[in-house]
């Protein structure tokens, strides 16, 4: 769930054996140093275990992780990864990169988790060199993979059917099928509906610097609705030594913007219709036993509508159009049996029209070599170079922009007999601003300089093994990190959450600890207990120059000290889940003073599933609870978060 490098366990069920019906235990094996640098993942059972929605949810219980959340089941989430910023998180979905130029903000609120397999996160970049030259550049990625349909035996079609309701007037329903068309070809739809009213309760209290309490009152949200249509599908297969496969996506929204509850203004007026469409696709091809190709493509349109009714204010009925597309040819060469060579190109064009009129073309060239000596030492470089051109009808055109960012990544297993591994690595990145950034009128900063990072982290992961004793697994992991990011761009909402100011802080300083542990019980009468703990320490501060008011002070909403406990009970079909998440005390404005202090929070989580059987239909039924203990707290400061609510599901399976 969590914290733990997953990939670790070489073996574990098929991700989506949870979608029809039983559900067996996890089998670990010896050889589990599959990767340099090994990541955090959530596999099908793990999500469907925890109490989420969508792939937002799930990041919370990765170590490392900063979710910003504005509240409710429409509210945007979005996501960084050691303080380092959301435009420095690659997300990507079947292997290709979902992209927003405009504001780089990936709201992972509108991808569902329904047709979801794994989730997973690293640090760096992946350690498999096989890849787009793009993935080099991200100071960290989160890969959402969607099913891929298995048929048992003589079966041609798998049918997956839920329904969910719960507070806030929550209704989804959703609907997967999956067609086997020969012994080489399957396809998959997926097809999701999501309503709710986004009315609920919560306590506005504020208390000032000396201590006496400013107001204190309980009010419902309002101006927080849903109304959401996914649809997405698939065509995947193989021909001879090819793989591939098609992918098409389409995502439909109306919502209310619940902006910031400030002056004792309740409603707003903002309303946001989103209509993100693509279609990707991608293929391997080994064309001979030591040379490898990769080709992905994709094309997207993305098409937004902003309007502010608020009578106090200007009215705002602004459409945003943007266009993407992407070709991406990647090698690996086998030049000796424990050396491999790769060399990628990827190109991107981005077009945004309305408030302005950009172009903007993007290539990157990567080269990397990877060497394994005995399944000991594993060593890994890269170097990649990002090409910038620009275009905006209205300024001069910017200049080309071109960085050579190198990484080199290694890891050893010093004793044979013990599972101890030793890793470590060092990254340079690079981030353009993005177009609203630069260009915004009311926001943009045409000054604005690309962000350049570096990236050092050291640590191990130790893992005890002993089989189906009462104790099978323990395992332990830490890892220290240091990231000194220079020309660092923040944004932080103005007024109006859709909305945001930018600026360069200069040079921020990030240290910190990620620390993880888990504990797996086998007891009588077939009870397994699982519990993971999680632990992130950052001191992320700005050190641009003596002479701020902030000098050395932690940037906004980065919390020093952040953890999750979860413990999972399994028997018999049933499986009981509690997990805890705190995120410590923040301040919301550069400063560090009493005025701008954000204080703790913390929830409590609680999911009761069953898995059962009528006739030859599988069925799970799930009942959760979120915020057990009906903690009043914000992510963000003024958008407080929901009270006790609660979730019902049916899943039936054919």
């Amino acid at each position: 769930m969590m914290l733990v490098a997953a990939t670790l366990i070489a073996q574990e069920e098929p991700a989506d054996t949870a979608l029809y019906g039983n559900i067996n235990e996890v089998i670990v094996t010896a050889n589990r140093y599959t990767e340099v640098i090994p990541s955090q993942k959530l596999t099908g059972k793990e999500l469907t275990s925890l109490n989420t929605l969508s792939v937002a949810d799930a990041l919370r219980y990765f170590s490392g992780v900063q979710i910003k959340d504005y509240g409710g089941v429409g509210g945007i989430k979005t996501v960084n990864i050691r303080s380092m910023g959301t435009n420095h998180v690659g997300v990507y979905f079947n292997g290709i990169e979902l992209g927003n130029a405009q504001n780089g903000q990936v709201d992972l609120g509108k991808y569902s988790l329904e047709n979801v397999e794994e989730i997973s996160l690293y640090n760096g970049q992946r350690s498999d060199i096989f890849q787009t030259a793009r993935e080099f550049g991200d100071a960290g990625s989160i890969y959402i993979t969607t099913r891929k349909p298995k048929f048992e035996g003589n079966k041609r079609t798998n049918i997956r059917a839920g329904v969910k309701a719960g507070s806030f007037d929550l209704f989804d329903a959703s609907l997967n099928l999956e067609y086997k068309i020969s012994d080489d070809v399957s396809a998959n739809f997926s097809g999701e509906w999501t309503s709710s009213s986004g009315k609920y309760k919560f306590r506005y209290r504020r208390v000032t610097p000396s201590g006496e309490v400013a107001y204190d009152t309980t009010a419902t949200r309002a101006n927080g609705d849903l109304d959401a249509v996914r649809v997405e599908g698939g065509v995947q297969g193989t021909s001879g030594p090819v793989r591939w496969r098609g992918y098409v996506y389409h995502y439909s929204s109306e919502r209310g913007i619940p902006g910031a509850i400030v002056n004792n203004v309740w409603r707003r007026g903002e309303r946001l219709w989103d209509r993100n469409s693509f279609v990707q696709g991608s293929a391997e091809w080994d064309a001979t036993e030591r040379w490898s190709l990769k080709f992905n493509a994709k094309y997207a349109m993305d098409y937004t509508r902003y309007v502010n009714n608020d009578e106090k204010l200007i009215h705002v009925d602004n459409i945003y159009k943007q266009r993407e597309v992407y070709l991406s040819w990647a090698n690996k060469v086998n030049i000796l049996r424990n050396w491999d060579f790769s060399a990628a190109y990827d190109m991107q064009y981005n077009s945004l029209r309305e408030y302005t009129h950009v172009d903007r073309f993007t290539h990157w060239f990567s080269a990397a070599t990877s060497y394994n000596l005995a399944n000991r030492l594993k060593l890994q470089a890269s170097a990649l170079a990002t090409i910038v051109d620009e275009e905006e009808r209205e300024r001069a055109d910017a200049p080309t922009k071109t960085k050579i960012t190198p990484a080199v990544f290694a890891s050893y297993k010093p004793l044979n007999n013990y599972d101890l591994i030793l890793r470590a690595f060092y990254k340079q990145s690079y981030r353009m601003p993005t177009l609203n950034d630069l260009y915004y009128t009311d926001m943009g900063n045409a000054y604005l300089r690309p962000e350049k990072a570096r990236q050092y982290n050291v640590g191990f992961l130790w893992d005890f093994d002993w089989g189906n004793r009462t104790v099978s697994l323990l395992r332990f992991g830490c890892d220290a990190y240091y990231n000194d990011v220079t020309d660092k761009i923040i944004a932080y909402p103005k007024g109006q959450q859709f909305r945001w100011t930018m600026l360069n802080l200069g040079r921020v300083d990030i240290r910190g600890i990620d620390a993880q542990a888990m504990l797996l019980l086998r007891l009588p009468h077939d009870i397994k207990l699982t519990t993971k703990l999680q632990y992130t320490f950052q001191r992320a501060i700005d050190v641009t120059s003596p002479s701020d008011t902030y000098y050395r002070h932690q940037i906004p909403y980065i919390p020093r000290h952040s953890g999750s406990v979860v413990l999972m009970a399994e028997w018999c079909g049933w499986n009981l889940n509690y997990s805890w998440i705190y995120v410590g005390e923040r301040y919301n404005q550069q400063e560090n003073i009493l005025y701008n202090y954000t204080q703790p929070w913390y929830t409590s989580d609680l999911s009761l599933m069953k898995n059962f059987r009528i006739g030859k239909v599988d069925m799970r039924a799930t009942v959760e609870v979120n915020n057990l203990f009906s903690q009043d707290y914000d992510v963000i400061l003024n958008y407080p978060m929901p009270k006790r609510n609660y979730r019902f599901g049916l899943v039936v399976m054919l």
